[in-house]
């Protein structure tokens, strides 16, 4: 797994808009106490039933992984001269 140069920025960015998206959808309203754990779990799940992202093994299936693959999935969704691409 190559790290991406601004990840921990390309991260936040994601769970802002994997929250807005899940929100959207009308199929989850997060909680204040809701852990950044329990709703990166379920913007990801929600995002392979989605197929938005394909799945990874299950046995892959843990934070750092998951934080990078959200990451991933926002940074596709940036223009291409924005500057957490560069």
């Amino acid at each position: 797994m190559k790290n991406l140069k601004h990840e921990a920025e390309l991260f936040k960015g994601a769970m802002i808009a994997g929250v807005k998206y899940a929100e959207g959808r009308g199929v989850v309203e997060f909680e204040a106490t809701d852990s950044a754990s329990e709703k990166l779990l379920y913007i990801y799940r929600l995002l392979v039933h989605d197929k938005v992202i394909p799945p990874l093994p299950e046995e892959q299936v843990a934070e750092k992984a998951l934080r990078h693959k959200l990451a991933i999935w926002y940074s596709k969704q940036l223009p291409k001269d924005h500057p957490l691409l560069k």
